[in-house]
């Protein structure tokens, strides 16, 4: 069973930064792609990021410029560097990975934002 455990959450204030990692439980090249999602409070969960085995990178419009997804194959690791953060980032991020025929989640981790 493929595990996907993020880490890296806290409390930060506006404009400051985070990186978030997502260990996997297997080589990460298995996966067609691996994202990123988040969920705030109330409302529904959102793509944030995306990178896909061949390395195609896609991101949110709202996270365009200041968020960027990276990988380490040789750490089974997924990552998401988050900069100029911002009140409305506040939510829980959820690392996602699929193949053809599984999609997996981590249990995710709270990101808050605020003064």
């Amino acid at each position: 069973q493929v595990q996907l455990v993020e880490s890296g959450g806290g409390l930060v204030q506006p404009g400051g930064s985070l990186k978030l990692s997502c260990a996997a439980s297997e080589n990460i090249f298995n996966f067609n792609n691996m994202n990123w999602y988040r969920q705030a409070p109330g409302k529904e969960r959102d793509f944030v990021a995306s990178i896909n085995v061949g390395g195609k990178i896609q991101y949110g419009d709202s996270v365009k410029g200041r968020f960027t997804i990276y990988r380490d194959g040789t750490k089974k690791t997924l990552y998401l560097q988050m900069n100029s953060l911002e009140s409305e980032d506040t939510a829980v991020y959820y690392c996602n990975a699929n193949t053809l025929s599984n999609s997996y989640w981590g249990q995710g981790t709270q990101v808050t934002v605020s003064s």
